[in-house]
């Protein structure tokens, strides 16, 4: 009986220690596959400051692969409507690490509330997103386009804490020539209801034949509020661009980008999102070309309101 009692607790000490060394191995590669889950992205070669503004989005929508360690850029286009805009998002575009969105708040149910908003950022900036405009994966930078009337201003506040925390950079884009902005929004008020187009209304052409049709309609402006409307828009302009300078930012005018030949400003632009350089193309055609004599239909009452004031010099700017 000696015998068989040694012998069962001999094998009952056995089995108990190959049963301990089958959960410890599997203890360790359950700790191993935790770990290669949660490793964090390598930084190393990215500088102190940049830190801040470098991400590794995480899309609950599709796994990122081989690029998960692949840093992103956060950005914002913030703008105003028909400043050249949608021609610069393209331009961005055709980048081949860019994703830039559109006006992802055209539609008021994004922006009702701060709640909203934030949601609508965050589904941009987690790559689950998905437009025209989206790339692969491996995109190096993220982001949208956003005109400050449209519930940019109004919760102003809010949303420069959110691009701080987040580290989101600000490319504001605006027009020098505010008139002619106000002459391209008369124009295209027009376009929507006259679709003098086969019936259709676009807000952007790509044939010179197309921008010849549209060009054809004068507007007429109300000189009587003119003055006191340039002087509104021009201050809250440089109200946004001032509330904003203490995030990572850089300013655009439409007119520098369309008059510069060397393309230096969509370098800098390339760089200012730390992304490899490309030359950058649209196929999109401008509109309004002529002098503004030729496209206001009330031009002696424009150029009466307008002359002996800091904004008479926007009558004769191309």
């Amino acid at each position: 009986m000696t015998v068989i009692l040694l012998f069962v607790m001999a094998c009952g000490v056995y089995i108990c220690s190959i049963y301990s060394i089958q959960i410890s191995a599997y203890k360790i590669a359950e700790l191993l596959n935790i770990k290669v889950t949660d490793q964090q992205c390598n930084a190393t070669n990215i500088k102190r400051s940049e830190i801040p503004y470098v991400h590794y989005p995480k899309p609950k929508t599709y796994n990122r692969g081989e690029c998960a360690c692949n840093p992103v850029r956060f950005f914002a286009i913030l703008s105003l409507q028909r400043t050249g805009s949608g021609w610069f998002e393209t331009l961005l575009n055709s980048h081949i690490n860019v994703t830039s969105n559109g006006e992802v708040f055209t539609p008021r149910e994004r922006r009702t509330n701060i709640t909203t908003i934030v949601k609508t950022m965050n589904k941009v900036y987690r790559l689950d997103w998905f437009s025209s405009a989206s790339k692969n994966e491996c995109t190096a930078a993220v982001g949208f386009k956003w005109m400050i009337n449209q519930g940019f201003y109004r919760h102003r506040r809010q949303i420069l804490k959110y691009f701080k925390k987040r580290g989101i950079s600000s490319i504001f884009l605006f027009r020098k020539n505010i008139l002619r902005r106000m002459i391209s929004v008369l124009a295209n008020s027009h376009d929507k209801d006259a679709r003098p187009l086969n019936g259709t209304h676009q807000s952007h052409v790509y044939s010179r034949m197309q921008a010849r049709i549209l060009a054809k309609y004068k507007p007429t402006i109300n000189a009587t509020f003119l003055l006191s409307e340039l002087r509104q828009e021009a201050e809250e302009t440089a109200e946004a661009i001032d509330f904003f300078k203490r995030t990572r930012h850089m300013v655009l005018y439409y007119e520098d980008l369309i008059n510069n030949r060397t393309n230096l400003d969509l370098k800098e632009v390339q760089e200012f999102l730390r992304l490899p350089y490309r030359e950058l193309s649209s196929s999109q055609v401008k509109i309004h070309t002529a002098p503004l004599s030729m496209q206001i239909q009330n031009w002696e009452a424009v150029r009466e309101a307008l002359e002996g004031t800091p904004y008479e010099r926007l009558l004769y700017e191309n």
